[in-house]
């Protein structure tokens, strides 16, 4: 395995695969914070040509966390689709973006997906490296992931809306009049989430019963799910709380989900349990959140850059065959993105990487107010990802989250996206918004972003 390159006259020679990939990244000031990051753009380009004429196999062999020592790298490995390896193992990182932009989409023999089973996390983080926005842009727009709880998203020209209508109290009435809100813009088709502030049983039963009856009331055809650890929502649904999927954060390491209070094991617990408990018809029930920079935050990164572990998180999520995973691209602050430039960029490769995994990848374009970064550039990042064919966005009031102290996308932001590049609601949700007269041809009606109809 050559790890050697020249760079106006000047020659790089790096230690071992993981330097190489930490270096080939795109500049992420968390990179930096852990010491990994290239010292220049020189050095960043003699890591990124090292890295394209690597072999997909030396990157396999080569393992960067070995799967003895963690429980993510054997998942990953445990899943990877051996009959696609063996026929694309000798493409170089190049050939290989090469060939992903010149595939076509859908359920072929030659689908970007087909080949994307075939990829270890670290062979898809290996070719987002050496791929520039619009080549992330292109890549993903072509794959076409559906995904069906109680009904379905994810097909193409479709863009769907989590509400996520939280409150600082979790007061029940503050949730529903939000809710109503979301559902009046015509958002809540990916899912009803709320991230409860008192993460005990009984809080997310009620926030639970309560969502689901205003499905019920008004035969909205969607699903709900409260953002609390695992561990809580396990106790609720074995309470009785009506949960149509269950939730989770994930790290890219064994020891950063440890961190997150959780295991393999106990992701297969809870797969069980909301496969006979739950009140989904299925066959995906599950909602993973990830983020570049959490393994940093735990110490748990393993001198791994951020892209890479990123990956990795959706190695572990496609495990479980999830309804929607999305990652919060901005929520984790400046220490990790310092500004538009590299939320942008996370929030494509992160975007690419999970589609190319088979997810059905959606993004929470968001930042915190003390980033360098303003509501216009995430308006952009937005507009980049509807090009990109994101699964879904996430919906708050006025674009501000009044519980987690951060910045989104409003429900009006979603609607004015699928108004601006004609894309549509989920199919049945666009039934249900017709029958309440809020949408007409794909467009909203002046009855629509009024909740006083739900009254």
């Amino acid at each position: 395995m050559k790890l050697t390159a020249a760079v106006r006259g000047r020659h790089y020679q790096f230690r071992d695969l993981k330097e190489v990939m930490a270096k080939a990244n795109e500049e992420k000031s968390g990179d930096r914070l852990a010491g990994l990051s290239a010292e220049d753009a020189a050095e960043r380009v003699a890591a990124k040509m090292v890295l394209a004429e690597l072999r997909l196999s030396d990157i396999r062999e080569s393992s960067l966390l070995p799967a003895e020592t963690d429980e993510v790298s054997r998942i990953i490995e445990s899943d990877l689709d051996e009959e696609m390896y063996a026929r694309i193992k000798n493409w170089t990182v190049a050939e290989l973006r090469e060939q992903l932009l010149q595939m076509e989409g859908g359920g072929g023999s030659n689908s970007l997906i087909r080949v994307g089973q075939g990829l270890t996390s670290e062979m898809i983080a290996a070719c987002a490296k050496l791929m520039s926005n619009l080549d992330l842009i292109q890549a993903a727009s072509r794959m076409e992931v559906v995904t069906t709880c109680n009904y379905s998203m994810g097909q193409r020209g479709v863009i769907a809306g989590r509400a996520q209508p939280n409150h600082p109290a979790d007061h029940l009435h503050g949730i529903r009049a939000s809710l109503y809100e979301a559902l009046a813009y015509g958002i809540g088709d990916a899912v009803i989430g709320i991230n409860p502030v008192i993460d005990t049983a009984d809080s997310v039963y009620n926030i639970l019963s309560m969502t689901k009856d205003v499905m019920t009331r008004w035969e909205v055809p969607t699903q709900n799910c409260v953002l609390a650890h695992i561990t809580t929502q396990l106790r609720a649904i074995r309470m009785g709380a009506p949960a149509d999927m269950v939730f989770q954060s994930l790290a890219g390491t064994e020891l950063g989900n440890k961190a997150f209070g959780i295991t393999a094991a106990l992701l297969d617990e809870a797969d069980e349990v909301i496969r006979q408990e739950g009140t989904s018809t299925g066959p995906n029930r599950w909602y993973f959140e990830t983020g570049q920079g959490s393994e940093l935050s735990s110490e748990a990164h393993h001198g791994i850059d951020q892209l890479t572990l990123e990956a990795r998180c959706y190695g572990l999520a496609r495990h479980y065959k999830p309804f929607m995973v999305n990652t919060v691209v901005g929520f984790i602050g400046p220490e990790y993105l310092y500004d538009s430039k590299q939320v942008i960029r996370a929030g494509l490769e992160d975007h690419f990487m999970g589609k190319l995994h088979g997810l059905p990848m959606g993004v929470d374009v968001c930042y915190t107010n003390h980033m360098k970064v303003d509501q216009n550039d995430m308006d952009n990042l937005a507009v980049l990802l509807a090009a990109a064919g994101v699964n879904f966005l996430i919906g708050v009031p006025m674009a501000d989250d009044c519980m987690l102290n951060y910045q989104s996308t409003s429900y009006h932001d979603i609607a004015t996206l699928r108004e601006t590049l004609g894309l549509r609601p989920a199919p049945a949700f666009e039934r249900w918004l017709e029958g309440m007269e809020l949408m007409k041809n794909g467009r909203l009606t002046a009855r629509a972003g009024d909740p006083k109809i739900f009254v």
